[in-house]
């Protein structure tokens, strides 16, 4: 087990227990709610930094996942979010992310799906916590690159970070070099490893 721990919310109790299964044979901590309001009052109280995730689904009645981030931005509960959607809330989701969400995950995901967002999400909010040198170097990036560069890390491709963001293959080539100029770095995998804090570069 890791210190990472993973605040699930979704009010499907099944997919929960499902969900809380998963990460938890993936080495995450899971603290797991049926609704946002009770989350929140977690979070607000619980906090634990870098060390937590917010996992939560889009569409929960009184207070849905959208609803929820923003209460946290509010409340300036600082940990990285990933939302889970159905099909039709993937245009939510998308604003979610122009808003500060790190990722989203479509339902049904597969199980390496779902993980590998969590640990994105981790990876990309410890690049500004946990390392120093890469918090300096993000710094420098516009607030465009640094959405470009949370949905690298996020193993998102060009394609889909420009649907995501609504620009082109083109524009996102260029914030992507410009992010990798300013991050010094020249291939992917050598910007994970520095923000995973694994190297000095």
């Amino acid at each position: 087990m890791t210190d990472q721990t993973v605040v699930l919310v979704d009010d499907n109790d099944a997919f929960r227990k499902s969900t809380t299964w998963l990460l938890k044979t993936a080495g995450f901590s899971v603290d797991e709610f049926d609704n946002a309001a009770s989350a929140l009052h977690a979070l607000k109280h619980q906090r634990r930094g870098g060390g937590t995730c917010l996992l939560s689904d889009v569409r929960m009645p009184e207070m849905n996942g959208l609803q929820l981030h923003e209460e946290m931005k509010k409340a300036a509960i600082d940990v990285p979010v990933v939302l889970m959607t159905g099909h039709g809330d993937i245009p939510l989701a998308v604003d979610a992310m122009r808003n500060g969400a790190i990722d989203f995950v479509e339902k049904p995901f597969s199980e390496q799906r779902i993980v590998d967002a969590v640990r994105g999400a981790f990876a990309a909010h410890s690049a500004r916590h946990e390392n120093p040198d890469a918090s300096k170097r993000i710094e420098t990036l516009t607030p465009r690159e640094r959405q470009v560069l949370d949905l690298v890390v996020a193993g998102k491709s060009n394609k889909v970070i420009a649907g995501l963001l609504d620009i082109s293959i083109k524009t996102v080539e260029l914030h992507r070099a410009n992010m990798m100029g300013k991050m010094k770095v020249r291939t992917v995998p050598d910007l994970m490893k520095l923000v995973l804090g694994h190297q000095e570069a």
